[in-house]
């Protein structure tokens, strides 16, 4: 069921966004060579709790950490460890949700560590301005269709290829709900986007297949050709015009 907000719980799903976009900046300062993906964790989890928020994703569904941390062909849902050291050339994925009042916000952005190529650099910048592309059709009367084809054209047309298996979704009073987002599809099909409805647009592109599998940890997905994948996410809420929820400003 889709499920429409009012304007008292968007002002609290703001809050709890407000609180993801936060940390997403907070924690590029300590993205650098030597770092390990848990003490990212550990900040992030930190952060959250001082701005007076949940971790969202503890605990959901068995998730043991406060932050999904994924590395180069890594696409989503990487497990933060005291193994994993970032390098030079790395790139860094960090998806972040988060309750506050019993509302959920969610987002994620791709981070470099020092030098990288100029075709993963190309591969970051084509899926973060998708994100916007598809953002810019989460208008009332739209479909949920007209998200995707924006994405999947610009990003094919760019020479790059987007996930088919994860998409993006409703969030608000639950961290996933109806309907799904997904990162392709077709001008004018799916359901139609309505007033109040809260969703998490966030694509998921790939420098070579769009095809993905997932690790034996059960929650890792990364490409089957091993090439690096980007991803980044905002919380929109649709309108006459699309608002960022997820945003600073």
């Amino acid at each position: 069921m889709i499920i429409l907000k009012s304007s008292e719980e968007i002002k609290n799903i703001k809050k709890a966004s407000k609180i993801v976009a936060r940390v997403l900046m907070e924690i590029e300062e300590y993205i650098r060579p030597g770092v390990s993906t848990k003490k990212l964790n550990d900040i992030i989890d930190r952060t959250i709790r001082k701005l007076g928020g949940i971790p969202a994703f503890l605990g959901y569904k068995g998730y043991p950490a406060s932050a999904c941390i994924s590395l180069n062909d890594e696409v989503v849902h990487g497990i933060p460890s005291e193994k994993r050291i970032l390098k030079e050339g790395d790139i860094v994925k960090i998806d972040v949700g988060v309750e506050k009042n019993g509302f959920f916000g969610d987002g994620a952005r791709t981070y470099h560590v020092g030098k990288i190529g100029k075709n993963v650099k190309k591969l970051i910048e084509v899926t973060e301005k998708s994100l916007y592309l598809g953002i810019n059709e989460a208008r009332a009367g739209n479909r949920v269709g007209d998200i995707g084809f924006a994405i999947q054209n610009y990003v094919e047309n760019s020479g790059f290829s987007v996930v088919r298996d994860l998409a993006g979704h409703g969030v608000g009073h639950y961290l996933h709900e109806e309907p799904l987002v997904p990162n392709y599809g077709k001008k004018g099909q799916g359901p139609v986007l309505k007033k109040g409805l809260v969703i998490a647009i966030e694509p998921m592109v790939n420098m070579g297949t769009f095809k993905v599998k997932v690790l034996k940890d059960g929650w890792t997905y990364v490409t089957l050709d091993g090439k690096p994948s980007a991803h980044f996410e905002h919380t929109v809420l649709v309108d006459e015009e699309p608002v960022i929820l997820t945003s600073l400003n």
